[in-house]
């Protein structure tokens, strides 16, 4: 194996966190009626196919990621290897926030917080059956909550971003400007009511943020696959994420997961050759950065009672840790843009993409990083 390079004094790597645990959050419920949010779903997951990889056990156990004494554990352990940055899922649903408690009571609480900062990806996509695996069969036929949302509705978003988030002191930083990420433009668009009215908000959320003492905002967004078009209902004709993404103004984008782009019903190596190539086709395309992402690998089986196909295959952590060397060169390269790593992710148990120690692997994918970035 190649030998892996030292950037743990360029490079900040950071990891999505899904707020799995909702104890505290009445409307939950109707997904997860024990009350401890996605760890029910976890703690049930069974075997599809002989060989199959499920059941999973987390090492840590199934625990309460809003409290603040559990947290700072976790805090610890990705500190100890090289994680410096959690990107939270952030939801709004039915005019108001939804899934806080870990964030709010957890992190936000936990007294080592300084050791890894965070920022807020808004996870603006719709509720469906989807997190209910009694009902997840029948996914697309029912649509619980839209995520979009209009002008007066977005505008009490910002209030709540900048005042209760943006200003803490562990939120992280681009050049000195907090970082806000945008994961569904498709959603936001529409909800806003076209892309001149999206780009006006975004304007007014940034003069918002500069009136409240900050310096600006750093906004970025999540990709798709490169035929990805998106219309706004301003236009009759489609618009590219291309040109979509430089009319908002975006300062960098990145990706969210594999599955959004690629094929991953195969080898994990495979699919790391064709990674490289979407982020060099990004690189050369876009006129701001790209921030290059790595995930650990996609079988979301656990969330259906039946067999779903596309599942990575040797995600093993060593071929992990060749692919996260992979990213650290392309930053290597590029030393004039953040030096940033996104990683799919911390938690994502259900759709097996997580970092977090488990029976089959231990610390293993943290080592990983740890030993790329270190």
């Amino acid at each position: 194996m190649k030998q892996s390079k030292n950037l743990q004094s360029k490079s900040d790597t950071a990891v999505y966190i899904w707020p799995a645990f909702t104890g505290d959050e009445p409307r939950a419920r109707m997904f997860w009626p024990e009350g401890i949010g996605e760890w029910e779903t976890v703690r049930k997951a069974e075997k599809k196919f002989p060989d199959h990889s499920w059941p999973r056990k987390p090492l840590w156990g199934y625990v309460n990621e809003a409290d603040p004494y559990v947290m700072e554990m976790e805090i610890q352990a990705a500190a100890d290897h090289n994680v410096n940055v959690f990107i939270y899922d952030w939801y709004w649903y039915d005019q108001r926030p939804f899934l806080e408690s870990c964030l709010n009571n957890g992190y936000l609480k936990a007294r080592n917080n300084d050791k890894v900062k965070f920022y807020l990806m808004w996870a603006n996509h719709n509720v469906n059956n989807l997190w209910d695996i009694r009902l997840s069969h029948d996914v697309e036929e029912n649509i619980i909550w839209k995520a979009g949302v209009n002008q007066k509705e977005f505008e009490r978003i910002s209030r709540r971003l900048i005042e209760k988030y943006f200003h803490h002191p562990s939120y992280y930083r681009i050049d000195g400007k907090p970082v806000f990420m945008i994961y569904d433009l498709q959603t936001y668009i529409d909800g806003l009511g076209g892309i001149k009215a999206a780009a006006e908000s975004l304007d007014q959320l940034r003069k918002t943020a500069i009136r409240s003492g900050l310096p600006g905002l750093h906004l970025q967004t999540t990709m798709r696959s490169s035929g990805f078009n998106l219309s706004g209902i301003d236009t009759s004709q489609p618009i590219s994420q291309h040109k979509t993404i430089h009319s908002l103004n975006f300062d960098s984008v990145t990706h969210y997961q594999f599955v959004h782009f690629t094929d991953i019903d195969r080898d994990y190596q495979k699919i790391i050759a064709d990674v490289e190539t979407e982020w060099e086709r990004i690189d050369q395309n876009y006129s701001i950065p790209y921030i290059p992402h790595i995930s650990v690998g996609w079988d979301n089986n656990p969330r259906f009672t039946t067999f779903r196909p596309g599942i990575v295959r040797n995600n093993s952590p060593e071929q992990f840790e060749q692919a996260l060397q992979k990213a650290a060169e392309f930053l290597d390269k590029r030393p004039q843009q953040p030096q940033l790593v996104t990683i799919n992710s911390w938690n994502e148990w259900t759709e097996t993409s997580y970092l977090q120690p488990d029976n089959q692997h231990g610390y293993g994918y943290l080592e990983a990083i740890k030993k790329v970035f270190g």
